[in-house]
């Protein structure tokens, strides 16, 4: 406290000198300036109403001449603004967006690295006590030609460099249709479509951890082919056909060529003036191939996973927004054990389990409040082997609470309280998380 005040007595200072220039100008002075600008603005609206007048009277002429005597239109790109101010055709917009975070628990560095779901995931976490830097993501946008937009997303972590997504977005595809080819992050939800920098919260929640991994689906490789059709209401309609490498879910060996598929319904409505609500359902399902469910077994079989999401949204100020979302999944899954070696089959597998999580986030001028609460197993928590149900524990659940503040558009500093009892065993894990993520350059803006 003793080294603060001597910089708050300085910051006030420096304030009250700028403050006292601002207002020392003589009165009479400021008012002339106040007169020469209402003047120049005065001519300006002469001018542009004198252009209008004229662009009316081009306008009347032509459609007297009759509109078949006029050359066709050539189509023009748009224009838009690139790194260096130019067009986004020769100057892609780039980005870099940083991730930093402290990290505290109760359990020590090879017990987080343990802490994984069983009966879902042998995945521990990956989180170290004390400070972690999580990644520095390399975003790059630009418009291809008038036809396509080009997106690239490139992690750098302190041991690798990764493509999570290169991909493509047509533009002038007729009738409502769009495709995405390349490396993307599936829009099977909302959530798993998001960046982990655009989150709510620092983690995912539960049931994707559960079922697809700590970043959801991830970049897959594929196409997807959206609909809009022209309706009262917005709504998409979507299929994608992806690679299927997920590790949980699918696993890179489940089988040569795609082998994993997804098909979304996204439809929007507004509620009132400064209400929207957004919901659908989507399924997931393909092949699987994965050694990261039971310790020391492959499972080899089909799934599908079911999902039906929902978001409202409240800003009655620019300033003030409130965000509840909530989301329900369903797996079911049926195959075989099969020893990770020879690959000969041990015993049949059934799977039915569930999970869901609902949260909320008040934001309000800088600041943002949010708690969430998610379970697993909350109707179904079927694990048979060889018929038989397997008894892990207890369900597993989690609530967490978050406090942060946005100095600028560019920075967030956000501090995350958890208390997690994911592990049926009964140990519990309680966590605090300080995060910082800082962005620089031009960004696309972020979907709804």
């Amino acid at each position: 406290m003793k080294l603060i005040i001597p910089y708050l007595g300085m910051f006030l200072i420096i304030f009250a000198y700028f403050a006292g220039i601002a207002f020392a100008a003589d009165p009479d002075e400021r008012l002339n300036k106040l007169e020469e600008s209402v003047k120049k603005q005065e001519l300006t609206i002469e001018q542009q109403q004198a252009t209008i007048n004229d662009l009316k009277m081009e306008i009347e002429g032509q459609k007297k001449q009759g509109a078949s005597a006029q050359p066709a239109a050539t189509p023009q790109a748009p224009k838009a603004s690139g790194l260096f101010g130019g067009s986004a055709f020769t100057n892609p917009n780039i980005s870099l967006a940083l991730d930093t975070f402290a990290f505290g628990s109760n359990l020590s560095n090879d017990e987080l690295a343990n802490q994984g779901i069983p009966g879902f995931t042998t995945n521990g976490l990956e989180w170290k006590n004390g400070f972690n830097l999580d990644s520095a993501e390399l975003f790059i946008f630009s418009p291809v030609d008038p036809y396509s937009n080009l997106y690239v997303n490139i992690p750098f972590s302190e041991n690798a460099v990764t493509i999570e997504e290169a991909y493509i977005v047509t533009t002038g595809l007729p009738s409502g249709w769009q495709a995405k080819i390349g490396k993307f992050k599936s829009n099977f939800s909302r959530i798993d479509a998001q960046h982990p920098h655009a989150w709510d919260f620092f983690d995912i929640a539960l049931p994707y951890r559960a079922f697809l991994g700590d970043e959801g689906l991830g970049g897959e490789k594929g196409i997807q082919l959206a609909w809009l059709p022209a309706l009262p209401v917005y709504t998409q309609f979507g299929v994608e056909v992806l690679q299927g490498e997920n590790s949980l879910l699918f696993g890179a060996n489940a089988e040569e060529g795609p082998h994993a598929f997804t098909l979304f319904v996204k439809s929007s409505v507004d509620i009132s003036d400064n209400s929207t609500l957004y919901f659908g359902p989507s399924v997931l399902f393909g092949k699987t191939d994965s050694t990261s469910i039971l310790p020391g077994l492959e499972i080899r079989g089909n799934s599908a996973l079911y999902g039906l999401e929902g978001v409202w949204k409240w800003k009655p100020a620019s300033r003030e927004a409130l965000t509840i979302q909530a989301e329900y999944l369903l797996l079911t899954q049926s195959g075989n054990t099969e020893d990770p070696v020879t690959h000969e089959a041990i015993d049949p597998l059934r799977r039915m389990q569930d999970g869901f999580y609902l949260q909320a986030i008040y934001r309000k001028n800088r600041w943002g409040v949010g708690a969430r609460y998610d379970a697993l197993e909350l109707f179904s928590d079927r694990f048979e082997l060889a018929g038989v149900q397997q008894n892990y524990g207890s369900k597993p659940h989690r609530e967490t609470a978050s406090l942060e503040y946005n100095p600028s558009e560019f920075t967030r500093v956000r501090l995350q309280l958890a208390h997690d009892q994911s592990d049926p065993s009964g140990r519990t894990n309680n966590e605090a998380i300080l995060q910082l993520n800082l962005s620089i350059g031009a960004h696309p803006a972020h979907s709804f």
